[in-house]
């Protein structure tokens, strides 16, 4: 036994987050843990990491009755964290970052030796068979990707994943922002870190995920544990129903009504540093998806449609009128609406309140003449959006750092729904949800579709593209290649389509 937590309990404001919880970790095991987003596992976490100090609770590691009082003594207990947000100083390069917290190799005591601390970099990656990074380049010009590579990396820094002393190692949807090969990758090195006796304490909403690579799972519910059983004995549904207490057998909602035949989008040629002749449309009402491989393009096609990316040539056409000078601010008072692939970063001011972050775009519409805020405008308009997509918020003034990421994902949904959009671009709108947000967010997404919306949606999660949209543009090396009906589509034949497997011809459609 790696490590054992008795009793584990933690309230806030009076609120109970964690109740009374029991975790065993055994050595040589992954054990998942499974629950909603504000089920408890984040307070767990932080009780672990020695960041949140807990109301009561007996840790024992390694047999011995321990005290986690901060990050240094989790860490010097043989405790070591990959959390599901990125963790990065964005203007620092990969190797500072892969570093962070340690002492750089220096001459003289005070001169920092680069060209070593990169070398030494080079190495903790080379370990995680990560070959294709540069270590001086800034986090910054990385993708989220990357950027969570070397924030894994971060992880095993001064650790011999041969030779060193069995680890706990707490990996918080790690897989989030990686590629399938980058995934297969993490999951070689997990399974040496069980080959070597350590426990692995893996956080994942992806089912197909826990069922490959944990031993045990706990389920966690409002604050509580809820069982904790081998994998084995337990099916996906039989899963999502301990965790949600609802049967959630059919995920994607059906469609209520076709899409029209009116183009809602109309995309004649694009080209960026990175697209190259997209040309594609949607219609009213329509969900139309964006499969590719990481770095095809699929970002950067939304990024283009919404103004962020310069065009340097083509054209947009909404509702048959020629989108020109495009950028951001003009694309939402166009009435297109866009959820960005990272929240934290790119979607959110965590500092500031649910309200503040719902309005943002809409304050010229909510102020008075143009120049003062209509306060009580602003906080009923909160409230009915935190109402439309089921955010779990304590009030519109509570600060969005604050809530799971779940709720964070749904305030960036309800800004982008403050004015009803014409156009809804999502870059991987469900990634770090769990299956209960989940639900909401595509119930949500088939709501706005009925009332007319067209929709653009960027997924990694294949069978999501599949179950939620009409058709799916399929984008290799910064070009669009085909175009392909959802409708009797396999995963299977939709990642062969992604890495070019001619054996399946699309429709050329538009």
């Amino acid at each position: 036994m790696l490590l054992r937590i008795r009793r584990a309990s933690k309230t806030y404001s009076g609120i109970p987050a964690l109740i009374d919880a029991d975790l065993d970790l055994l050595g040589g095991e992954v054990h998942a843990l499974m629950g909603e987003n504000g089920a408890g596992k984040s307070t767990l976490i932080k009780i672990l990491a020695g960041i949140t100090a807990p109301d009561s609770a007996a840790i024992e590691i390694h047999g011995q009755t321990v005290t986690l009082s901060s990050p240094h003594s989790a860490h010097s207990h043989g405790l070591r964290f990959i959390h599901q947000e990125l963790q990065v100083v964005r203007h620092l390069s990969a190797s500072e970052n892969i570093f962070l917290g340690q002492a750089y190799p220096t001459r003289f005591g005070f001169q920092v030796r680069w060209k070593q601390l990169h070398q030494q970099a080079e190495q903790v990656l080379a370990r995680l068979g990560i070959e294709h990074i540069d270590p001086r380049r800034t986090m910054g010009h990385l993708s989220p990707g990357d950027q969570m590579l070397v924030n894994i990396a971060h992880a095993f820094v001064g650790d011999d994943l041969e030779h060193a002393r069995a680890l706990i190692y707490v990996m918080d949807e790690p897989t989030a922002a990686l590629s399938e090969a980058e995934t297969a990758q993490l999951f070689r090195v997990i399974g040496r870190l069980r080959e070597r006796g350590s426990a692995v304490l893996y956080v994942s909403h992806r089912m197909d995920e826990i069922f490959t690579i944990a031993d045990r799972v706990t389920v966690m519910r409002d604050g509580r544990v809820i069982d904790t059983l081998p994998i084995s004995t337990i099916t996906p549904p039989e899963l999502i129903e301990k965790m949600t207490g609802r049967d959630l057998q059919h995920i994607y909602p059906a469609r209520t009504e076709a899409p029209s035949d009116q183009v809602r989008l109309d995309a004649r040629g694009l080209f960026t540093a990175v697209v190259h002749g997209a040309t594609f449309t949607v219609r009213v009402g329509e969900v139309v998806g964006v499969a590719g491989l990481n770095g095809s393009g699929r970002t950067e096609l939304l990024r283009a449609v919404m103004g962020l990316d310069r065009l340097t040539a083509g054209e947009l056409w909404l509702d048959a009128k020629r989108l020109k000078g495009h950028s951001p601010s003009t694309a939402w008072l166009e009435g297109i609406a866009y959820v960005p692939e990272e929240r934290r970063s790119q979607g959110l001011v965590l500092s500031r309140s649910v309200g503040d972050n719902l309005t943002l775009p809409q304050l010229a519409s909510l102020s008075i003449g143009g120049w003062m805020l209509a306060h009580g405008r602003e906080r009923q308009t909160s409230q009915n959006m935190g109402a439309q997509v089921r955010l779990k918020a304590r009030s519109p003034a509570q600060t969005v750092r604050e809530l799971s990421g779940g709720n964070q994902q749904k305030v960036v949904f309800g800004r982008a729904l403050v004015q009803p959009p014409r156009l809804l671009l999502l870059d991987e709108p469900t990634r770090g949800v769990d299956v209960g947000a989940k639900v909401d967010l595509y119930q949500l997404i088939r709501e706005i579709s009925g009332h007319g919306t067209g929709i653009l949606l960027v997924s990694s999660d294949l069978p999501e593209l599949i179950g939620m949209t009409d058709r799916i543009l399929i984008m290799r090396g910064g070009q669009l290649a085909e175009t392909v009906s959802s409708e009797g589509l396999t995963s299977e034949r939709l990642l062969a389509l992604c890495y070019g497997n001619m054996d399946h011809v699309g429709s050329k459609d538009r």
